[in-house]
């Protein structure tokens, strides 16, 4: 009787000095062992992921004043962006903006209201690609050339002073791995007035050994593909100047995609509502797509392949599968590239994403609105996300284009404070939170 009284008050012992351990106050890094956690680079302490993965590169571009006569000109919105290699990055805008200080005193607007002045403390003095003043809209503001811009035309209400408020120049500029502008950016800009009215994005197809590049003009309804040094436009797919929506014409188109036999898909776009498809010959072969019923108040439309704003376009080599970002419904839809629906998936309740990016399983997308760079797999589950709204170095404000290098470089095309940004991966990075490296098939460098 005694020994098993013993054995009873032991285990109660045991017991109760078990529990108190178990209570006992840890330190919070002792609750989660080394290397796990969201951190883009496992085991970090501190941080909050506002670059991701990886870091900005400073300085880079460089200033467009850095040009001779250009002393007082700067950057404008930044429409795409492409790295053939680290030493040859397309940097797509719309013109130049007059360089301007941000005032030193806050000045006050008793017209607009009281408690309102300008500056606001914390945000940009000016919106690059939005507004009466921005950057210029399509024809680059030359009304004589062009006549008066019509309620179909891009940014039909600008109101601003060509050579005061922004220039028509230097629309595709190119840069090396340390940001500056490279020479051969006088051969491009002899197309500035001869042929682009409001350049969109820039490719080179991964498929194309000539590496001819292909840039995107949405006001010109066209897509113009020109001889890799510049020199040559080699062929034009739709109309110039003419609007439509069939075989030889676009109305508004954004983004382009291929699939490995060249095949090459349109997002069209801003006025139409379709995705259209053509061979690596550039003839049309089909299309797909119905405008939608979103807007004045109604909720985003959720039916299959109805669009509202067709607003990117990106492939899966390997399942050959086409996703559209179907912006003003806020969500991705995914077909067969012979336009069959297959999925979609919201991007949420806010949000506008700007472009898409494929590549290594992952889905990739820029929102202009909550500043975030995302990532999904091929099924539509929410991988990753980072980014936050800032003018510092890697805050980012309106993202519209993205683009990865063979080195794994990240390049981002920026349309509001009007600027273009280069990420190195940081030491140590998850390469699962890293946005992929395109396809190199046809070249590599």
């Amino acid at each position: 009787m005694y020994k098993r009284v013993v054995v009873l008050i032991g285990i109660a012992i045991v017991f109760v000095v078990g529990f108190l351990l178990s209570t006992r106050p840890v330190p919070v890094q002792g609750q989660t062992r080394a290397g796990s956690g969201f951190a883009a680079v496992p085991g970090e302490k501190g941080g909050q992921d506002y670059t991701g993965p990886y870091e900005v590169v400073a300085d880079w571009p460089k200033p467009m004043t850095t040009l001779p006569g250009h002393e007082k000109w700067s950057w404008s919105t930044v429409q795409g962006i492409f790295a053939q290699n680290p030493n040859r990055v397309f940097i797509i805008q719309r013109g130049e903006l007059p360089v301007v200080e941000r005032p030193r005193e806050v000045i006050a607007l008793p017209q607009i209201g009281p408690s309102i002045g300008f500056p606001v403390s914390q945000y940009p003095i000016r919106n690059g690609s939005q507004g009466p003043y921005s950057a210029l809209p399509g024809g680059g503001g030359d009304t004589t050339r062009y006549g008066a811009l019509g309620p179909g035309e891009p940014a039909a209400e600008w109101k601003g002073k060509v050579g005061v408020d922004a220039r028509w120049e230097h629309c595709i500029v190119v840069v090396d791995a340390a940001g500056n502008i490279l020479p051969e950016t006088e051969i491009w800009a002899q197309w500035d007035k001869k042929l682009l009215r409001r350049p969109h994005s820039a490719y080179v197809s991964p498929y194309d050994p000539q590496k001819h590049v292909w840039i995107v003009d949405d006001a010109s309804h066209a897509l113009y593909k020109f001889s890799s040094d510049g020199k040559q436009l080699v062929q034009t797919v739709g109309t110039v100047g003419i609007p439509g929506s069939d075989a030889t014409h676009f109305n508004r188109p954004t983004f382009l995609a291929w699939l490995p036999d060249g095949s090459m898909f349109v997002s069209d776009g801003y006025a139409n509502t379709r995705v259209a498809k053509f061979d690596k010959d550039g003839k049309f072969l089909m299309d797909w797509g119905q405008k939608g019923s979103a807007g004045q108040g109604r909720p985003p439309d959720t039916r299959p392949g109805y669009f509202n704003t067709v607003h990117g376009v990106a492939t899966d080599p390997q399942t050959r599968r086409v996703y559209v970002n179907d912006r003003a419904n806020r969500r991705i839809q995914v077909f067969d590239e012979n336009g069959k629906f297959l999925d979609q998936w919201s991007i949420g309740p806010v949000g506008s994403i700007y472009t898409i990016y494929f590549s290594e399983g992952k889905l990739w997308g820029a929102d202009a609105t909550t500043r975030k760079i995302i990532a999904w797999d091929t099924q539509g589950y929410l991988q990753y996300a980072w980014g936050s709204e800032g003018q510092f170095p890697g805050g980012t404000d309106g993202v519209h284009g993205l683009s990865v290098d063979q080195e794994g470089n990240l390049y981002m095309a920026e349309l509001f404070i009007g600027r273009a940004m280069k990420f190195r991966p940081r030491r140590g990075a998850d390469p699962a939170k890293l946005v992929g490296k395109p396809v190199y098939a046809a070249w590599k460098e």
